[in-house]
């Protein structure tokens, strides 16, 4: 049970390559941060599987995986313990070892909650941690190994301690001269270089920041974002601990044009329109390195674009590459993960030995690797899976070799393509003189009755000099080093740095302080470190939780129990629920009140600055939602076209998009009127259009969803359309009044009295201008 493509891979590779591929049962991966639900889920059918027949010698089961960049290990973890909870005594009848190692965001408590559940349940579980080398686990399992001492979990993790090399035995300097470099497209980074992050990527951005600071630039590396949805503005982003502002433009041009220095565009736009903006981007003279994070790009377009690359010079990195790295200078993206496993992996200070893989997950193991058994890294890049990526392993060993700085190379291949015998090439002619160690992953493709397609696009054999026991064999015979498994790459690692700095080649020198590691405040509070009083309390509402609650009483209850308008009026105003009676008398009362709300100064002014800004962006998306999906749906277009158009026009699709909810953690109140639609009106064909447009939103982005605003829009219209109190002309009559946002004129007066009222139980002035509130106060002293 494997998260992570080629992390997968090299489990298996380790079970095969120690002999024991014939009693390989299961091969199968999860990854992209799935849910507690789906991890338990998961967990369940690999449980149910394993139990079906039972065998002498019992069974084995690895639940493995790399240094995650996203997941929260304990919240999959957490879904884990409930399936072993679930099988428990199976698991002991049927004789089951269960060994562990994972890594990555809340991985200590995520180990910790499974070792408390294990001594519970009585299941011997041993977990690891990345102190542990990712695959060491198989030949403990299997018996082949010593079983390593399990982690102190209640022990910080910082970064791994290491000893110098003993420098009593130093060799003489046996390095070969170095041939003339050469010129290279891809530009390596400097102290000084910046770049341009296309799509609004705060996180990654935020991240690229963090690892800037704590490498100590003096200026940060992203100079500006480009946004066509929306119109020139700024961005709140932490340099440190101050607040700067990143500014964002609508066009590519206008962000060139406007930071002349910028060297590097990293690209987040879409698979869909990923093309179209690096050709733009690569229009621009300043821009010499192109990263194109997207999956899924097509083949024909990768192609076209690695051609215009080369005819004007320009390196490029991807697609489907999650970056690359260079310590003390430059973080290309969400490379390398969270800022503990930067300080943990020394990502903060240049080392000696650079890296090229395929895969974006496994080079956070290549940096855990390397940080353990050498002085660190020198940078890192992950050229990405696809068949035709945009820069390839030789194009950056030449750099490499040429770079005085990188005193060994290391490269991880896979299964699929011959890129590998372009460096076999290069170290034979003597291109390349500096060591290389190598391994490529897929060596359980033997095991397989077919040929097997892996994770990544190019993963796939096509002839036997694809395959990975064919390259590792070829590089093995070209003087490469390459050790007999992947198992034992740390080895061989350290073997071939201790030999440079006994040659003198490396000088090591000693460890530095370990820079302080700026948390966000939203995951340290998620990880229970901090604790911050809410700027605003309010006795009525609470909307901090999973799901609004009105005076303790949640949405979904709300509804259940058809309290009505009345019902959420005595919650809201009164505190408490009312009898019946008393809440129809409120609902007659609330009309009144809104067809002939009082014009007093103090309330009026004091309700003006909220119910203005009601509106597309902060609130109030009824309308525009409303129209847009009905019209579409009227011209008969269909749901891709309409997304399509959108585009297009640069027009965003009103009423889709969520900041916390995703199709996995759903906002309750969508569902709750998605069912009474579906249950009480007649017909929902603008509900089902809407429904169908967010299948395909969703497929790029999670909380791509069709959000509570755009739910109560198009059921609206639905609503009216067919209960048949109104003609089609009067409907869309009504569509133009703009009556669906007058519902959050309400909402926010109803609201605001509310608050109003409270500040008044707690005496507390609620403004500046005394004679408003004295003129107030009196009003309701007299009234009561």
């Amino acid at each position: 049970m494997v998260a992570g493509g080629s992390a997968s891979v090299v489990y298996a590779d380790t079970v095969a390559d120690y002999g024991m591929g014939s009693e390989l049962a299961n091969y199968g991966e999860y990854s992209g941060a799935p849910s507690t639900q789906e991890t338990f889920v998961y967990a369940k059918t690999l449980f149910s599987l394993m139990l079906k027949y039972k065998h002498p010698e019992g069974k084995i089961l690895i639940i493995g995986g790399g240094i995650a960049n996203f997941t929260d290990v304990a919240a999959t973890f957490t879904g884990l313990i409930q399936a072993l909870q679930h099988y428990a005594d199976d698991i002991k009848e049927h004789n089951i070892q269960i060994w562990i190692r994972r890594a990555g965001p809340n991985y200590v408590e995520g180990l910790r909650k499974v070792k408390v559940a294990s001594e519970k349940l009585g299941l011997g579980i041993r977990v690891y941690g990345p102190e542990t080398h990712i695959t060491a686990i198989i030949p403990m399992a299997l018996g082949l190994a010593p079983v390593q001492e399990e982690p102190d979990l209640s022990a910080s993790c910082g970064p791994p301690v290491r000893k110098m090399v003993d420098m009593k035995d130093k060799k003489s300097n046996t390095q070969k001269p170095a041939p003339p470099a050469s010129k290279h497209t891809i530009v390596t980074a400097t102290a000084d270089t910046t770049c341009i992050v296309y799509g609004m990527q705060n996180r990654a951005v935020q991240g690229m920041l963090d690892f800037d600071y704590m490498c100590k630039r003096k200026k940060p590396s992203v100079s500006a974002m480009v946004f066509p949805f929306s119109g020139n503005h700024y961005v709140k982003f932490y340099w440190g601990t101050e607040e700067i502002l990143m500014p964002v433009y609508t066009t590519t041009k206008e962000a060139c044009e406007k930071h002349p220095a910028v060297s590097v565009f990293v690209n987040f736009a879409s698979f869909r329109s990923v093309y179209e903006t690096s050709m733009e981007a690569m229009e621009y003279p300043s821009v010499k390195t192109v990263a194109i994070i997207a999956e899924g790009v097509p083949e024909q377009q990768s192609l076209l674009l690695i051609k215009a690359a080369e005819a004007k010079g320009i390196g490029m990195i991807g697609p489907a590459t999650v970056g690359g790295i260079k310590p003390g200078c430059l973080r290309i993206g969400n490379t390398g993960g969270m800022l503990d496993n930067i300080v943990m992996s020394r990502l903060y200070r240049a080392g000696s030995i650079a890296y090229v893989s395929k895969s974006g997950g496994m080079s956070n193991e290549l940096n855990n690797m390397i940080c353990r058994c050498t002085d660190g890294v020198y940078e890192g890049v992950a050229i990405g899976g696809d068949r035709y990526p945009g820069s390839r392993f030789l194009d950056h060993f030449l750099r490499y070799q040429d770079d005085p700085g990188a005193k060994a190379l290391l490269l991880l291949g896979e299964v699929g393509g011959i890129d590998e015998y372009d460096l076999i090439d290069a170290v034979k002619s003597g291109r390349i003189t500096k060591p290389v160690i190598a391994w490529c992953v897929g060596t359980c493709a033997s095991c397989f009755a077919t040929e097997v397609q892996f994770g990544h696009a190019g993963a796939q054999a096509r002839g036997d000099t694809q395959t990975a026991a064919a390259k590792n064999r070829a590089m093995r015979e070209a003087g490469i080093c390459v050790p007999d498994s992947f198992d034992k790459l740390p080895e061989l690692i350290s073997q071939v740095y201790t030999d440079l700095v006994l040659q003198g080649v490396i000088v090591e020198t000693p460890e530095g302080e370990t820079p302080q590691v700026p948390m966000d405040y939203t995951w340290a509070k998620k990880l229970g470190m901090v604790r911050k009083p809410a700027n605003f309390i309010s006795s009525i509402a609470d909307d901090r939780g999973e799901e609004l609650k009105y005076c303790g009483v949640t949405i979904t209850e709300v509804f259940a129990q058809e309290l009505g308008i009345g019902g959420v009026l005595s919650l809201l105003w009164f505190r408490r629920q009312l009898p019946p009676a008393c809440t129809k008398f409120i609902e007659i009362g609330a009309h009144n009140t809104i067809v002939t709300a009082r014009a007093g100064k103090d309330l009026v002014s004091a309700l003006c600055s909220g119910l203005l800004t009601i509106g597309p962006r902060f609130g109030g998306a009824l309308d525009d939602a409303a129209k847009m999906f009905s019209d579409a749906y009227d011209s008969g277009v269909t749901p891709k076209d309409f997304i399509d158009r959108c585009k297009k026009n640069n027009q965003l699709v009103m009423g889709i998009g969520h900041r916390i909810k995703s199709l996995a953690n759903p906002d309750m109140r969508v569902v709750l009127i998605k069912e009474y639609a579906k249950k009480h009106f007649k017909s929902t064909p603008i509900l089902d259009f809407a429904l169908a447009v967010e299948q395909i939103t969703t497929r790029k982005r999670a909380n791509l969803i069709l959000n509570v605003d755009g739910c109560i829009a198009v059921s609206f219209v639905d609503m009216i359309r067919s209960c048949g109190a109104f003609s089609r002309e009067e409907c869309d009559e009504l569509m133009s009044f703009g009556c669906l946002n007058g519902l959050f004129v309400l909402g926010r007066s109803i609201g605001f009295i509310g608050h109003y009222l409270d500040q008044l139980r707690l005496k507390q002035p609620l403004y500046r201008h005394p004679w408003d509130d004295i003129t107030y106060i009196q009003e309701l002293a007299g009234s009561s």
